[in-house]
């Protein structure tokens, strides 16, 4: 075995002796992340796009509300569960169109590393605010309209959480 191989191995078992932790796939994502935030910078520079010195606070509230709507489309919503699929397994449904996924652990520590991005709208939520944010930039129009799509959808999302609570409050009312 190589030198660096076992200090790769030594560190991964000083990290989490008694659990599996997939350091290779966080930091294959992160190597992705980077690459991804990297090419979104070269297409601002290679078409001479300005970047605003100071986002506007709409814009910033719109991201914000669309990237929480999208993270949890993407890692939740039992309909996008096939985009999911080859990294998680299905666990049990937690209401509004939400599924619980387990994440596969198959011995890949990359896959692993997917799975729980995928599942995690907290986690996933960095890359679609990174994604928004050059939307921003490099095709503002049609990202604020992406983004307004997105953040309607979720103020529909709690209107009809308010109603189902309204709604079930007035029937323990006519019971009681």
């Amino acid at each position: 075995m190589s030198e660096l191989k076992q200090k790769v191995t030594r560190l991964r078992q000083a990290y989490a002796p008694h659990e599996h932790r997939p350091l290779g796939g966080y930091l294959a994502a992160m190597g992705t992340y980077v690459g991804v935030t990297g090419a979104i910078a070269g297409l601002v520079k290679a078409t001479g796009r300005s970047v605003p010195e100071r986002p506007s606070t709409s814009d910033v509230v719109l991201v914000a509300i669309a990237t929480h709507k999208l993270s949890r489309l993407l890692s939740k919503d039992a309909v996008t569960s096939p985009l999911r699929a080859p990294f998680t397994r299905y666990d049990r449904p937690i209401g509004s169109g939400e599924v619980m996924e387990q994440v596969r652990d198959s011995g890949s520590s990359t896959r692993h590393a997917i799975g729980e991005l995928l599942s995690c709208p907290f986690c996933l939520a960095v890359w679609v605010a990174t994604g928004l944010t050059g939307g921003l930039v490099l095709a503002p129009r049609l990202t604020r309209l992406v983004a307004t799509a997105l953040t309607a959808v979720a103020a529909s999302d709690f209107l009809q959480m308010g109603y189902a609570v309204a709604q079930q409050a007035a029937e323990g009312k006519k019971e009681g």
